[in-house]
């Protein structure tokens, strides 16, 4: 079973930065993708940006391309999310997710695609 665990969330000014960080749990090696989420208050849960487990490849929604980078720490087995140039409309609660090599043949940019989930991270973006 994989346990995950965010941090980093906080209150930022618009134009500020904040790095999220997600521990990941034991049996690592089952992981095939990370994926980051997020969540605003009345709206669905949109994909942010992923990053594979052994490669390191990623992708992002557009709406965070050139400002967010994801990125892991296999020895540390912790994937982060770097927030720059934030927005008010980035205000969300964020959430890491793991897919395992199971589900490896899914795409990745949907919820439904990842077994595990973490508590969640708030972000908030002031104007």
């Amino acid at each position: 079973q994989v346990q995950l665990a965010e941090s980093g969330g906080g209150l930022v000014q618009a134009g500020g930065s904040l790095r999220l960080s997600c521990a990941v749990s034991e049996r690592t090696f089952i992981t095939y993708r990370m994926g980051w989420f997020r969540q605003a208050p009345g709206k669905e849960r949109e994909f942010v940006a992923f990053i594979m487990w052994s490669g390191g490849s990623t992708a992002y929604a557009d709406s965070v391309k050139g400002r967010f980078t994801i990125s892991r720490d296999t020895a540390k087995n912790t994937v982060f999310l770097q927030m720059n140039s934030l927005k008010p409309e980035d205000t969300a609660a964020y959430y890491c997710a793991a897919q395992l090599y199971s589900r490896s043949t899914r795409s990745g940019y949907r919820g439904p695609d990842y077994d595990y989930w973490g508590q969640g991270t708030q972000v908030t973006v002031s104007s």
